[in-house]
């Protein structure tokens, strides 16, 4: 038996990460398993899996592409032809899709490909929300629901987006090609982006809800000298952790938490870019992104409490990576996040008021170690 999966990223990141586990659990089952994956370098270990769709020169132009016409998903053709030569090969009996907005697989070709092979069992985990939209991931920061109907006059537009958008037309593409594929199964990380896909033309597939786990042989409470390294004894640490910083993800929101805690207190920001660095007050220590989980394990134990300040999120990872270093977690409500932490550790988006107040009593917040 053969498992494909196919993801923008291979071992690294949440999603990458969560490919090499199902890749590792298969492989323990007797499957022969890939992972076609689009962007980045990945880790040693996993290269075993790993089948390249492309290279660097499709990945910028598919960008280009998508940055002037809004046509995420369009470009990449001749990459896609050559890895579907190569499916063709390998004949998998199972195909795991993940993400595939990343400028990295021709859509059109690759839905064409599932659909001319009816006896193969599709799997597509929805990481976000773009499979069902005309473009946006998120919607919740907009408050749109234009996607349960038909997307147009997109409210949400930014640098992400083409400068001459196609909300429409992508839309109606991607109901096309999703739509009709025999034998697939829909699956989310979180009860909130199971109704939100229950709600889209996607809703005449079976979703099953599956948490995302994480490896609790590297996140678990890791001793290191991070406090000490940074002259952060003494403090009280507060640690904010992206993949990718945006007001989306709350980092507006920290800066700004940071003229209202006191001296005793230190937030710590992961995974921020050079140039989003020189934005950010010295009030607030910035450390760049890091692949080394180990590291991230050891910033997560030496932490008075995780902070996750976003407005658009599935069911985030750094949630579950936090408690299982023994850390607390404070969230706002919104989207899955509340799943993975103890209801008195929510708070309402914005309310940077009750964020302060909670951050008076850490020593007495709850850990969820239900995962």
């Amino acid at each position: 038996m053969k498992l494909l999966l196919i993801n923008a990223v291979c071992g690294i990141r949440s999603t990458g990460r969560i490919c090499v586990d199902i890749a590792e659990q298969y492989e323990k089952d007797g499957y022969d398993v890939k992972i076609a994956y689009g962007r980045e370098n990945v880790p040693k270990q996993y290269e075993k899996y790993a089948v390249k769709i492309g290279g660097n020169a499709d990945v910028y132009a598919h960008a280009l592409g998508h940055k002037l016409f809004d046509n995420r998903g369009a470009y990449s053709k001749s990459a896609t032809k050559k890895f579907l030569e190569w499916a063709d090969e390998f004949d998998p009996d199972i195909l795991w899709l993940h993400n595939l907005h990343d400028f990295y697989i021709n859509i059109k070709l690759l839905f064409g490909w599932i659909k001319s092979r009816p006896n193969m069992q599709v799997k597509w985990t929805q990481h976000d929300c773009w499979a069902f939209t005309g473009g946006c991931y998120h919607y919740q920061i907009s408050k749109c629901n234009k996607w349960q109907s038909k997307c147009d006059s997109c409210p949400k537009v930014s640098s992400s987006r083409g400068i001459f958008l196609k909300t429409k037309k992508n839309f109606e593409l991607k109901k096309k090609l999703f739509c009709g594929i025999k034998n697939m199964t829909l699956i989310t990380p979180s009860y909130w982006l199971r109704e939100e896909v229950q709600k889209s033309f996607l809703k005449e597939y079976p979703i099953e809800v599956v948490h995302n786990k994480i490896d609790l042989n590297v996140f678990k409470p890791t001793e290191g000298d991070f406090r000490k390294r940074y002259g952060l004894e003494g403090k009280t640490i507060i640690l904010g952790v992206a993949s990718a910083w945006s007001k989306e993800k709350g980092l507006d929101d920290f800066i700004k938490l940071s003229t209202m805690l006191d001296d005793g207190k230190k937030i710590v920001l992961v995974g921020l870019k050079k140039e989003q660095m020189k934005n950010v007050p010295e009030s607030i220590l910035v450390i760049p992104r890091t692949n080394n989980a180990k590291e991230l394990a050891e910033i997560y134990t030496t932490s008075d409490v995780f902070l996750n300040l976003t407005y658009e999120d599935t069911y985030p990872t750094v949630n579950l990576e936090a408690q299982a270093c023994g850390t607390p977690v404070i969230t706002y409500k919104t989207g899955g996040s509340p799943e993975s932490v103890p209801t008195e550790n929510v708070v309402e988006c914005g309310n940077l008021e009750e964020i302060v107040e909670k951050l008076k009593s850490i020593k007495i917040l709850k850990v969820n170690t239900d995962f």
